[in-house]
């Protein structure tokens, strides 16, 4: 029987969690790195047993480690990252300039078929690559050679390039969005990009075709379906059917249209989850109820899933990178929050179920199906 692995990065540390294919009973691990922020641990498709995790904390930096054994030993591997030869600024949240600074790693994404090649999303926003397990790394600067460069600016968390999906059926294009300043997208394996925002509406910005400026949560793609994309945007639910070429809001009869993380069933390419909260000064659910909301239309249509989630004075949040799938035939999604509670659903989401409960608040959330 196949079984699960879910990856948890936390304000403390990193958690493993592994449980067979009933997805019933769940083992836990950790923490690693216990008092450092993980912001994202991933694991590669390629090698189950291949993880990487970004580390930092303001004291000491940003580290990268990797697991070679499925996260019960860990190593710490090149910690370079050095922006390649674009200078220049970019706008500060007050709209003055502001040198180009690395902070720390936000996203990871490793490679399909290579375990020794992963890309790193990193504030302030660029793009990294590592050809050799996170040994060495380049940025691959032509996201930031983009004319529009010196007019992003950081959204409320930083300006972080926090979503990298990559084409599985074309391995020179690859999408990444950036808060606050877009979606991009590369057709040529990252030498060029180009905005594809048109569509987004953002309060602010009085110009209806402004090239970016908006604050992009997360995107999501279904791989049989590579043109069509889903956007969790600072206030609306978005769809694009042209590989972003243009957008059309999906937000329907939500409760709310502001949040984090939004995610796709591994075998209903129509089926999209989303975690309402209030609004974007008041980080927790609608009415103090958890809900995650789920479309089976690809937006519009969304209803609530309760069974098994508080629905009384809640006031969790659900970031933008903790919430995933797994691919078993009975689709798992799971995710987690700044309460620190992790919830699985074994049934695409009709019931959910506490894994753990009690841990630092929750940055992040990636799944392995083992085989």
């Amino acid at each position: 029987m196949s079984g699960v692995r879910v990856l948890v990065g936390t304000r403390k540390g990193a958690f493993v969690l592994t449980s067979d294919g009933h997805r019933r009973d769940w083992a836990i691990s950790g923490p690693f790195f216990g008092g450092w922020e993980i912001y994202h641990i991933a694991g590669s498709p390629a090698d189950p047993s291949r993880l990487y995790a970004a580390q930092s904390t303001a004291w000491f930096g940003q580290l990268m480690q990797r697991s070679d054994d499925g996260g019960r030993t860990w190593e710490a591997v090149g910690n370079r990252f050095d922006y390649d030869g674009v200078t220049g600024t970019h706008q500060w949240y007050d709209g003055t300039p502001h040198p180009w600074e690395f902070a720390r790693v936000w996203h990871l994404e490793p490679s399909p078929t290579d375990p020794d090649t992963v890309y790193a999303g990193v504030e302030d926003a660029a793009l990294f690559r590592s050809k050799d397990g996170g040994g060495t790394w380049e940025e691959l600067p032509g996201l930031r050679r983009h004319g529009s460069g010196s007019s992003w600016q950081p959204g409320a968390g930083g300006m972080c390039l926090h979503t990298i999906i990559l084409d599985p059926s074309d391995a020179r294009r690859m999408y990444v969005a950036i808060s606050a300043a877009g979606a991009f997208r590369t057709d040529d394996g990252g030498d060029t990009w180009r905005p594809i925002n048109r569509g987004l509406h953002t309060n602010g910005i009085p110009d209806p075709d402004a090239e970016v400026g908006h604050c992009v949560h997360r995107l999501a793609m279904h791989p049989s379906r590579p043109e069509v994309l889903y956007m969790q945007k600072h206030w609306d639910v978005m769809r694009t059917d042209d590989a972003g070429a243009s957008w059309r809001e999906v937000s329907g009869d939500l409760p709310s249209d502001f949040g984090f993380p939004i995610a796709v069933h591994a075998h209903e390419p129509e089926t999209v989850y989303v975690v309402p909260i209030k609004s974007d000064s008041e980080h927790y659910p609608p009415e103090g109820r958890l809900r995650v909301y789920r479309s089976r239309t690809g937006g519009n249509d969304w209803e609530p899933l309760t069974k098994g989630l508080p629905q009384d004075h809640c006031y969790v949040n659900v970031l933008r990178d903790a919430m995933a799938v797994d691919s078993l035939d009975s689709c798992g999604v799971y995710f987690g929050t700044t309460g620190g509670q992790v919830y699985a659903s074994a049934d695409a989401g009709d019931s959910w179920a506490p894994i753990v409960r009690d841990l630092p608040a929750v940055l992040s959330v990636e799944v392995q199906t083992l085989p």
